[in-house]
Parts: structure tokens; C-alpha cells; sequence
């Protein structure tokens, strides 16, 4: 990691973070079912408890469902008695069925959502949907974010994230149908189903108007979205549409952040806005988003020439943001304000900065996602990248337990590694699992996961259009 990386990220845990993202991943692995139904992997013997998977049930089987939550246990015999403590406190679990958020901490009941998930989706499942959010990112700084989110408090960051899978999953269907079909999929829905054909049409409409884009990096490097509030209008768009442009863009701002970055910054542009450009429903969602579903992901938000009528706009919203969120809320009422947080030379000129660059939206071409049907190439990376899983899996359970720090450190070493080697995969894979987006139409997002913020179009662009001149 570069040595700006933030606190709480990998590479730069205090003893404590560290044991608490340990404690995190024993749970986890316990819920993925790994390990489970063998006497020992890697070291850790793995027993479940006689209340759970040994307990009889009324067709004389083993309860499956419960099987699944056993605990780590260390083998005996060859660490000393400062180890094996310092492990049965890294590997203790609690009872994962009965964990919660009290009511005054579960903003948007994440509680049921976790018990939901428990109880109606197969490990399995839950650990492919884990390993499917992961994409680029290193395994353990997913994980962290949920850490910091919930103050380093194992059991809550648990319930948020797998509460954030089972929105995922079953909620949003971010993987296996927002970023899976994109934007060419939109323009091409025309079946008879006149709802899917208005949601459809009206997710490409607020990107033809770029009712907000990414584009440009603020003064820490943070890459940054422009929301145009005034061209947003109370039942012009449904809602549905609504909720799929917001995770499309948060997910494809995903795709632009490279360590140590890790979140974004979005610039609300209240030029012109007036009282009929405000609707309380799609806020409400992007708040939902950032603070339970894309947790640790705001850097700043900065409101741009509020005009006064905001002022009692503002007053409800911020009763509805956590006070973190609301902290990083920052007003600019002119351009040398907003200077502080942007460099000029990134500033819209249409924000009154120096950069002549205008959001003109590329449609979708025909032919962009031919990749996503080549089963091949896309089954032999997706086996490539289960292994790799595998393989971090492991390092993961030979770090639980080993014996001190100098171990430990070795066996994060060998993480990072692995990870890396998932980072690599990745971006081989993704064109075979994402739609292509305007912002890799537009050269932003290149092959192997590149990054061209400022204009140079894709290798497959240029040529194109010098094969057009040498015809001329």
C-alpha cells in the first residue's frame, strides 16, 4: 500500500483494528459455510456445537442450516498457553442467529434483513455473492469498510454487510441485472411489458440528460460526481428508474477507485434549483445507499450556489443523515469556495471553473457486450478466480490462527498477495460479467481496468477512426 493510505485500511491496522477484522472474518467464513463438514482445514479443526448441527430434527437428519455456524477451533499441543488465549479470542463466535442492532442503531432495519438472510439463503449462495461484490477491491478493505462503519463493532459490521448482500442479492439485483445488462439493454427493451419499457427508457433518459455524471478528481484525489439538481423534476422519471440510475453510477464509481483511494466525492450543483426540483424520495434512497449499503464510500459532498429556498430543505435532510454523513456535508456558495475543496483547472466551466468540458452523452453501441456471451473465455476466468478464492480463503484461515505477530504479519503478506492476483482477475473477467458504460465509451474506462480521466479514447476507438480517415 502507498504509504498515504488512510487508517483503518489494509496495510495500516493498529494491533486492535487487526484483531478486529480477524474476529470479522472468523464469522464470516462461519456463515460462507468454509470449512464446514471437514475435521480440519489448514490447521483449524472445525466442530460444531451440540445444539446445532448434532441436534436431532424431526426426520431424524442433521439440522443443515445450523451446521453451517461452526466455530474455529485451534488444534492443541504445539503453541504456547499467550497463543492458544490469543486465539480463542481471535476465533470465538458468537451465536449468529441471534444477533441484532438495537432498535435506536437499526436505521433501516437491517436486522430483519440479516435474520432473512440467515435463514433463507445457502451459505454458498451468501459467499458468492460476497466474493461477486468484492470485484477489484482487496478482500479485506470490503470488509473494513463495514469495520469503520459500525465503530470497529464486530457484530454490527456483520449484520450490515450481510444485510447489505441480501439487498444486493434479492433487493437490487445489482450484479446479476444492473451491471450485468447496463445500458445497451435499456435501449434495447421493447417488450410488452409497458412498465419494464417506461423504467427502461426513463434509466437512459437521466443519462442522456446527465442529471449527474463522473468526471475529474477533487484536491485529495478523490474522483467526483456531478449531481445537475435542476434538471431533476418530481414524476418525470419513476421511481424504480430512479433507484436503478442511482446504484448505476455509485457502482460504476466503483469501478474508478484505485488504493489509497477509496471514496468519491459528489458536488451537488444547485444552479437554477428551485422548490420543484426537490423530491424527498430519491434522497431519501441515495441516503439508504451511502449509509447502509455503501458504507465508508463518501469522502466530501459539497453543495454548490445554494440558493435560500434551500435552506429549509436542508434542515429536514440533515434530521435524516447519520451526524458522520452530515460532517462531511461542506456549502460553497462561489467559485473560491468551491476551490478549496477543486482545483480550478477541474472545474466545469459551467461551474464557473477554467475546464472547457461539456457531458455529451455516447450512446450504447451495438455489439459492446459480445464478450458477456462468449461462455468459454468467461467460465475458464470465472474457475481462474475461484481458485484464487480459494486460495485467500485459506491464507485467511492460516492468519486466524497464527501464532504471533511475526506470523501474522507473514500471513497478511501472503494476502495481499492473493489479493492481488484477484485485482488481476478481475479486470480480465470483467468484460465477460459487466455492460459496457458511457465511461468506457468515453475512454475513461480502458482495458485491464485503466484510467484515462481527460480524453484519450480506447485503443479500439482510435483505430476505428483511423481506418474512417485512411478511407477519406
Amino acid at each position: 500500500m502507498a504509504p498515504n493510505t488512510p487508517a483503518g485500511r489494509p496495510g495500516t491496522l493498529t494491533r486492535d483494528e487487526e484483531r478486529k477484522l480477524r474476529e470479522l472474518w472468523v464469522i464470516v467464513m462461519k456463515v460462507f459455510g468454509v470449512g464446514a463438514g471437514s475435521e480440519e482445514t489448514n490447521g483449524a479443526e472445525v466442530s460444531a456445537s451440540p445444539t446445532a448441527s448434532d441436534a436431532p430434527v424431526a426426520d431424524g437428519k442433521k439440522d443443515k442450516k445450523k451446521s453451517r455456524l461452526n466455530v474455529f477451533k485451534r488444534n492443541k499441543g504445539d503453541k504456547s498457553a499467550d497463543d492458544k488465549s490469543a486465539a480463542a479470542s481471535a476465533t470465538s463466535t458468537p451465536d449468529i442467529g441471534r444477533l441484532s442492532i438495537s432498535a435506536d442503531d437499526d436505521k433501516f432495519g437491517q436486522t430483519a434483513e440479516f435474520k432473512a438472510a440467515i435463514a433463507n439463503i445457502p451459505p454458498e449462495e451468501l459467499r458468492r455473492t460476497f466474493w461477486s461484490m468484492v470485484k477489484h477491491d482487496h478482500p479485506d478493505a470490503l470488509l473494513l469498510r463495514f469495520l469503520r462503519a459500525r465503530k470497529w463493532d464486530v457484530e454490527k459490521a456483520l449484520v450490515m454487510m450481510i444485510s447489505t448482500m441480501q439487498w444486493r442479492l434479492n433487493e437490487m439485483h445489482v450484479d446479476d441485472d444492473i451491471v450485468k445488462n447496463g445500458e445497451l439493454a435499456a435501449l434495447q427493451t421493447t417488450s410488452g411489458d409497458a412498465k419494464a419499457t417506461k423504467d427502461a427508457a426513463d434509466f437512459l433518459t437521466q443519462l442522456r440528460m446527465g442529471k449527474s455524471y463522473l468526471h475529474g478528481l477533487d484536491n485529495e484525489g478523490r474522483p467526483m460526481c456531478f449531481v445537475r439538481a435542476r434538471l431533476h423534476k418530481q414524476g418525470e422519471q419513476t421511481e424504480a428508474s430512479l433507484e436503478r440510475f442511482t446504484v448505476y453510477t455509485i457502482e460504476t464509481a466503483r469501478m474508478l477507485l484505485r488504493p489509497p483511494i477509496d471514496t468519491a466525492t459528489i458536488v451537488f450543483d444547485m444552479t437554477d434549483f428551485a422548490v420543484a426540483n426537490m423530491d424527498y424520495t430519491p434522497v431519501k434512497f441515495m441516503i439508504k445507499c451511502f449509509e447502509a449499503n455503501y458504507p465508508e464510500s463518501l469522502g466530501t459532498v459539497l453543495v454548490y450556489h445554494a440558493p435560500w429556498v434551500f435552506n429549509a430543505i436542508w434542515s429536514i435532510v440533515r434530521g435524516w443523515l447519520d451526524p458522520v454523513v452530515a460532517g462531511k456535508v461542506h456549502f460553497a456558495k462561489n467559485l473560491d469556495e468551491l476551490s478549496h475543496y477543486i482545483p480550478r483547472s477541474q472545474i466545469p466551466t459551467e461551474l464557473g471553473g477554467d475546464e472547457k468540458w461539456e457531458y455529451v452523452y455516447p450512446e450504447p453501441v451495438p455489439g459492446e457486450n459480445d464478450k458477456m456471451t462468449e461462455e468459454g473465455p468467461k467460465q475458464a476466468l470465472q474457475s481462474e478466480r475461484q481458485v484464487i478464492v480459494d486460495k485467500y480463503e485459506t491464507s485467511v484461515l492460516e492468519w486466524v490462527h497464527s501464532g504471533d505477530a511475526a506470523e501474522a504479519d507473514e500471513r497478511r503478506k501472503e494476502r495481499d498477495a492473493v489479493a492481488e492476483e484477484l485485482r488481476q482477475n478481475y479486470w480480465k473477467l470483467d468484460p465477460y460479467v459487466r455492460a459496457r458504460t458511457l465511461y468506457d465509451r468515453m475512454g475513461v474506462l480502458q482495458d485491464g481496468g485503466k484510467l484515462e480521466f481527460y480524453g484519450k479514447a480506447p485503443a479500439s476507438t482510435k483505430a476505428a477512426e483511423t481506418s474512417a480517415d485512411d478511407l477519406d
